[in-house]
């Protein structure tokens, strides 16, 4: 497997990210919870330079809010909130595959084919780290074989807000199989240049994303709410 082509460069900052945004997904920080600059640089061995950049990340993913004189709070989660985010991405990359099937180049579909074809074994590994990095430069390609500049933009930017629901999906929700099955679909649509299937597979595939979150979200309010009544007790 060619893993070069879906490796992306990582700064540490993107690590304390990432690390950071795993424990609130996970539940192991909680909503409200002061992120202390300095406990994490002791944490993860660096100096409060690249804690301070990985905490300026997240705030702009809505997982962290940054208040003055605070410093870094972990926000609530709302489903209502997170609904509408994938709502948009939804439409927006359903609107880049319709694109891709219709104005990709022989060259670009038959890279599409390949990583989704490497990404194949990612899911038959149970590696879930390593998907979680095929699976943006899956949706990268799509956007890129859009040829519109613009929307691939927008598109981008709206996903890296939900790039750590995106990570933790694979890990909680034990979707990778799933998510590989239904890149699938979009692939054969577009390698068939059927613009209207690969826009409805798109959208479907983000539909699916909204929707186990919203069931997870759900779970992780009740048991928030079940810690802090056995706490009371």
């Amino acid at each position: 497997m060619s893993e070069q082509r879906i490796e992306l460069r990582r700064t540490r900052a993107d690590e304390i990210r990432e690390a950071i945004a795993d424990d609130i997904m996970s539940g192991r920080v909680f909503p409200g919870v002061r992120l202390d600059e300095q406990e994490l640089a002791d944490r993860f061995g660096v100096s409060r330079t690249p804690v301070r950049e990985a905490l300026k990340q997240l705030s702009s993913t809505g997982l962290v809010v940054l208040r003055a004189h605070k410093g870094a709070l972990v926000t609530p989660m709302t489903t209502t909130g997170l609904s509408e985010l994938f709502e948009a991405l939804a439409e927006l990359e359903a609107a880049c595959g319709r694109l891709a099937a219709e104005k990709m180049t022989g060259t670009e579909r038959r890279t599409l084919e390949a990583v989704h074809h490497d990404v194949g074994d990612l899911v038959r590994r149970g590696d879930p780290d390593q998907y979680h990095l095929a699976n943006i430069r899956f949706h990268d390609l799509i956007y890129q074989g859009s040829h519109n500049s613009f929307l691939a933009e927008t598109t981008v930017a709206l996903r890296k807000r939900l790039s750590p629901f995106s990570r933790a999906q694979f890990r909680n929700l034990g979707r990778m199989a799933k998510s590989f099955a239904e890149h699938d679909q979009i692939v054969t649509a577009i390698v068939r240049g059927d613009g209207d299937s690969a826009f409805k597979a798109m959208r479907a595939h983000l539909a699916t994303v909204e929707h186990a979150f919203g069931d997870y979200l759900a779970e992780e309010g009740r048991e928030a709410k079940a810690l802090a009544g056995g706490g009371r007790r």
